[in-house]
């Protein structure tokens, strides 16, 4: 269990009453943040882990569309930091990727970002240095629009979904580079052989086992850390987070995956949820009684609990190995049920590439040979464009997959087809050009690629202010892809036109193909790459040049005007 947190953290006594003042003198617009080290226990380990102000997650920062923000910041480590603001439109010198947007936070010392806030909605800030996002460091935002929302509420939570390990995120990468498979504690047995056997014969069963072993991996690969303790707003399930209510209420919950691994599925039994935004942009009502938030996304719902008595939040994660949970009550000291839990996926050869349309066994065959010699993954992925759904409701999953949603007792679940944008943030228009990016890695050596590449080989990716590029995302391993580009938006092509929704993070599944467009409207250096931390850390990253400026791009944007 993760012990309560207070402000005795290790920053001194100086911080200490720095953080006093800031209560004291700060000024609308102007925050003050203090990152510095607290001892914590997780899981009965003790350890030293990293907060904002003394608490993690970080104070919820409230800021208003339209005002200009000042934000203090100051490292109180012997390492260098940084705070990156996920999901805003910003200079790019106020990004807060170090090696791109700045140096980083030097120990000891103050840095003031400043920058218009140009949006509204649910969004959350980060370390973006030394993979110190899992030991604390990240907090929610929260911003307020200028015009009246397109929905109502009557009362207003974070629901910040997030995961913390007993071991060094050092220690935990270190394992995964001597064994990929560290932490799969999940794996097959002698009976699961014989059951295969029964259900699809001996020959069948050898077969795909010899295919899984050529690949050098297995249907239990879902996640690939375990051994986190899984939190809500900083607690634990027995922690229990408890938000307030009157029955008849309409709540918003702003549901945020600070996670630096974990994929989660929420739901809360009993009561359905009206999606509102997704990444911080409005979508047109979608209800729905389940949903999956990938690593840094974010979704906001309504929801509306009629009777005097207390529900769960239940997050349970993707690969069903542990689960965070919350209760919503009419008054203190009532506690939700716990929902049954679910049998862990399994991953299947159609998450492989392995079962493509009209291919037959012996070409199966040949192809997991290939797959296996080319790394974690060199089939190409299915275009999810026209495809067939099979069993599957969502098109963003292959027929046949291991980890296509399905909501508890067949309910709804959210599919990214849902999705429709409120209000069109662009002008709908064709791509001036595609950019293919295929996400490859090396489970077995533990390091992950785009196209084949790892960050530090990789020259950055050009793209020319004014100008809309077509992404094309190949996801060549088993693992989804949870993919961030920093300071401009993904406009999401899930087949509904014009109404594509625009996110931050589009994740992308195994074996699929997934498109996405930009408009090219933020000059200077940016990020890109898959959120999974350990996945960035080992190359799964790509700097994004943008060229040329407002004056200079006025030939490349004259018959393309963007609708604000």
């Amino acid at each position: 269990m993760i012990r309560s947190l207070t402000l005795h953290a290790r920053i001194g006594v100086a911080a200490f009453i720095a953080l006093l003042m800031t209560c004291v003198v700060a000024r609308a617009g102007t925050y003050n943040l203090s990152i510095g080290e607290i001892p914590m226990t997780v899981m009965g380990q003790h350890k030293t882990a990293l907060a904002i102000n003394g608490s993690i997650p970080g104070p919820t920062l409230n800021f208003t569309e339209g005002e200009t923000v000042t934000i203090n910041v100051t490292n109180h480590l012997k390492e260098d930091t940084s705070l990156h603001w996920h999901g805003m439109v910003l200079p790019a010198s106020q990004d807060g990727v170090p090696g791109i947007s700045f140096d980083g936070i030097k120990p000891g010392e103050t840095f003031t970002y400043s920058f218009p806030v140009k949006q509204s909605g649910t969004y959350w800030y980060h370390s973006h240095s030394g993979m110190q996002e899992q030991e604390g460091v990240y907090g929610a935002i929260i911003i307020k629009p200028k015009a009246r929302e397109p929905f109502k509420f009557d009362r207003d939570y974070v629901v910040m979904l997030s995961e913390m390990h007993p071991s060094s995120p050092m220690r935990v990468l270190s394992n995964l580079k001597m064994m990929s498979d560290f932490y799969n504690n999940t794996q097959r047995t002698v009976s699961d052989f014989f059951a295969d056997i029964a259900d699809k014969g001996l020959g069948t069963t050898l077969s795909e086992r010899g295919m899984w072993g050529n690949m050098r991996m297995m249907p239990t690969d879902i996640a690939d850390v375990s051994g986190y303790a899984y939190l809500i707003n900083g607690k634990t399930a027995d922690e229990n987070w408890t938000g307030l209510f009157r029955p008849g209420e309409r709540i918003r919950l702003r549901f945020i995956n600070g996670s630096a691994m974990t994929f989660f599925d929420v739901r809360i039994p009993g009561l359905s949820m009206l999606v509102v935004q997704a990444d911080g942009n409005n979508v047109q009502p979608v209800k729905v009684d389940e949903f999956r938030i990938g690593v840094a996304e974010t979704y906001d719902v309504i929801i509306q609990p009629r009777d005097e008595k207390a529900l769960t939040i239940f997050a349970e994660t993707m690969s069903r190995r542990g689960y965070a949970r919350a209760t919503l009550a009419p008054r203190e000291g009532m506690s939700g049920a716990i929902p049954e839990r679910r049998e862990p996926p399994r991953l299947t050869m159609a998450d492989m590439s392995m079962e493509m349309p009209g291919m037959d066994h012996g070409t199966m065959e040949h192809a997991s040979m290939g797959h296996a010699s080319m790394d974690h993954g060199a089939m190409a992925g299915m275009d999810m464009s026209g495809m067939e759904t099979g069993k599957t409701a969502d098109p963003f999953y292959r027929p046949g997959s291991g980890l296509a949603p399905e909501a508890a007792d067949g309910g709804r679940f959210l599919s990214y087809a849902d999705l429709k944008a409120q209000k069109p943030l662009y002008a709908l228009r064709p791509a001036m050009r595609e950019i293919e990016l295929r996400l490859t890695g090396n489970m077995e050596r533990y390091f992950w690629t785009i196209n084949g590449v790892k960050y530090a080989d990789a020259e950055p990716i050009r793209l020319r202010y004014g100008e809309r590029v077509r992404f094309k995302f190949v996801n060549e391993t088993m693992m989804t892809h949870p993919m961030h580009l920093h300071g401009m938006w993904l406009m999401l092509d899930n087949g509904n036109g014009k109404w594509n929704p625009i996110k931050h993070v589009v994740n992308i599944a195994p074996g699929m193909t997934v498109y996405t467009e930009t408009e090219v409207d933020a000059p200077g250096e940016w990020a890109f790459h898959c959120h999974l931390m350990y996945h960035m850390a080992t190359g799964m990253f790509r700097k994004i040049i943008v060229e040329g400026g407002p004056q200079r791009s006025a030939s490349i944007a004259a018959d393309h005007e963007v609708t604000r």
